[in-house]
């Protein structure tokens, strides 16, 4: 009786105070599995004009797993983590060639798909079929921890299994639609019962909350420390036109990270040897780089500092691939930038040798 009344509150709640949410108009299983992929590791406000870009471009399964994987990888251009628009990408051909365009109407259909695991199957399965299916993502492990009391490490594969088993038992027992039960719980963690400073007195559920009645709010959900992200240094040359119409970039190899995408080449820093042989194989005059800066660009796993160097384009038909992690090079219109696939991380290195080039030319005058 208890968990009926948390979960009518709950939804109660949800439904009458969710936010408008493009994703959540759709009924279409591809739009509302394309909308759970993208959110995965990004925040929601990020999402939302990438989702809208993407459907308008690709609005079917079919249009996607007929797209050439350059023109996928351009719509995702700045969302980050890009295998997870290769796995989409490839999902959608093994939709079209096993599934006849539709997307399986089962979890254990939907995790055979590439890139689909237990979340995002539960999500789709409820959301998109009404499947009482459960999903457990960062919000719904913190949500339920605290509701619980659960004190298990929730990182560890015992903490997540008592997780999974709680989410798994209120969906089966929730009244209504299991896609709404789902995604109350997710915009409980969301607006409400944040990571740090949640709003318990805003908590529709707070007179259910056993975290909360033993004081343990701010201990749970209880996790092993992240490792430490690995430093990674790099210089990458911006080689520019005199026009500053077009500028030199390289496509780096599938297996390589942000594979597909084009940058500006770099080559790992250490020695001052490193960017004299990359300015070399590239016909610059190494003495004609000036320093723009330094870029720092954080991922999940690593954190990445780019010495920036700046120089003249030579004028060249073709170009030598600029090392082992890349496998072609081209110099770009700068106003084609927007269609081609390319990483955050560009568009800073970009951004800073673009505000550093009048001091280099006024460097160059005196």
């Amino acid at each position: 009786m208890k968990s009926l009344e948390l979960q009518r509150a709950l939804l109660a709640w949800y439904r009458r105070t969710r936010r408008d949410l493009p994703w959540r108009r759709a009924r279409d299983p591809y739009a509302i599995w394309l909308s759970e992929t993208m959110l995965q590791q990004t925040r929601v406000e990020t999402v939302v004009p990438y989702y809208r870009r993407f459907l308008e471009a690709l609005p079917t399964v079919r249009s996607l797993a007929e797209a050439p994987e350059s023109r996928v990888l351009s719509l995702w251009s700045g969302l980050g983590y890009y295998r997870r628009a290769r796995m989409l990408h490839a999902a959608a051909k093994r939709i079209v060639r096993e599934h006849r365009g539709e997307l399986p109407r089962d979890v254990e259909g939907l995790r055979q798909l590439e890139g689909v695991g237990d979340y995002t199957a539960g999500a789709v399965a409820s959301i998109a079929y009404g499947l009482r299916a459960a999903l457990v993502d960062g919000n719904v492990t913190r949500v339920l921890s605290r509701l619980f009391a659960v004190e298990d490490d929730t990182s560890a594969s015992a903490g997540k299994a008592r997780i999974w088993d709680i989410a798994r038992v209120l969906v089966a027992s929730a009244p209504g639609d299991p896609g709404d039960w789902n995604q109350a719980l997710m915009e409980l963690g969301a607006v409400v019962c944040t990571p740090r400073g949640p709003a318990c007195e805003q908590c529709p559920v707070e007179a259910f909350c056993a975290a909360r009645a033993k004081g343990l709010v701010d201990e749970l959900p209880r996790a092993a420390a992240k490792r430490a992200p690995t430093e990674v240094r790099r210089v990458s040359l911006v080689l520019v036109s005199s026009d500053a119409r077009r500028v030199l970039l390289a496509r780096r190899r599938r297996d390589a990270l942000f594979g597909g995408l084009w940058e500006p080449p770099s080559v790992e820093a250490g020695t001052d040897a490193g960017a004299r042989a990359l300015a070399e194989r590239l016909g610059v005059d190494a003495s004609a780089l000036e320093s723009a800066g330094e870029v720092l660009h954080v991922l999940t796993h690593r954190r990445m500092r780019v010495t920036v160097l700046r120089g003249p384009l030579p004028a060249k038909r073709s170009w030598p691939t600029p090392g082992p992690d890349y496998d072609a090079a081209r110099a770009v219109p700068m106003a084609d930038l927007g269609e081609i696939a390319h990483a955050t991380l560009t568009r800073k290195v970009l951004a800073l040798a673009k505000a550093a080039a009048p001091s280099v030319r006024s460097r160059r005058s005196r």
